[in-house]
């Protein structure tokens, strides 16, 4: 796999297709290789030059064990010394879950780097907090209940994420975690920021009505995944794409 370089870690990537730069941002106990796994990288590949990163700490990519080290600006510099290696200025960034995080990151933090960002389901407003806090609703948890072990059990379920556990560290998992959960307060920023922008989630997402609402203050556009959770809003690729796709043909970059 190609590899770039960011604050002495290696970040690696796949590389497909031609076209204008795409850069695919997975999240949490995925790798670049969900994007072709799930359906997405296919698609896209005929019309776009698809980057398809794999985070830190995960896949082949470094994975170290400061939670510092997964900061959002940290995330937002490997995305960019990707962008770098490949020698491009600006891409388009689409990210999913932590990925979303990342690629409204890009936004606030990188915007000259940014053609266009697509955000699938995150809460940029509260993060991960007003997920944790519906499930430990849903589930009666108390509140010092580890989040962690609650995310990694459900990821499990899901053979593909599974596998991706399994090879990862541990420790390098948990620090990840332990950074994108305090990740929050980015709605302010991007109100400011001229990158188009495309956000998106389940209907049956916690994470739907703070992104929708996010979506409309900051004048971006919003569509709904209808009857689908969190999973299920990465899963439906097709219904996704039905969307995204005219969004990135719009205008060209």
């Amino acid at each position: 796999m190609p590899t770039a370089r960011s604050n002495r870690l290696k970040i690696c990537y796949e590389v497909s297709g031609d076209g204008p730069v795409l850069v695919l941002h997975p999240g949490m106990f995925q790798t670049g290789a969900s994007w072709r796994d799930t359906g997405y990288t296919s698609r896209l590949q005929a019309d776009y030059t698809v980057v398809a990163v794999d985070p830190l700490g995960l896949g082949a990519s470094d994975d170290p064990h400061d939670p510092s080290a997964y900061a959002l600006e940290r995330r937002v510099e490997s995305v960019t010394a990707v962008l770098d290696d490949i020698g491009t200025d600006r891409a388009g960034i689409w990210g999913y879950s932590m990925g979303a995080l990342t690629a409204l990151g890009m936004a606030l933090q990188a915007p000259e780097r940014c053609a266009r960002v697509i955000a699938g389901s995150w809460d940029p407003v509260d993060g991960f907090a007003s997920a944790r806090d519906y499930v430990f609703r849903q589930l009666g948890l108390p509140a010092d209940t580890d989040a962690f072990d609650i995310l990694r059990q459900g990821a499990y379920a899901d053979p593909a994420q599974a596998a991706v556990i399994d090879a990862a560290d541990p420790a390098a998992l948990r620090a990840n975690y332990e950074a994108f959960s305090r990740d929050r307060a980015l709605d302010t920023g991007l109100a400011s920021t001229d990158v188009p922008m495309l956000m998106y989630c389940g209907t049956s997402d916690p994470w739907h009505e703070p992104m929708r609402k996010v979506a409309e203050r900051t004048g971006s556009g919003f569509f709904s995944v209808p009857r689908a959770d969190h999973h299920g809003g990465w899963a439906r690729a097709a219904d996704v794409l039905s969307q995204v796709l005219p969004f990135l043909t719009a205008e060209k970059w």
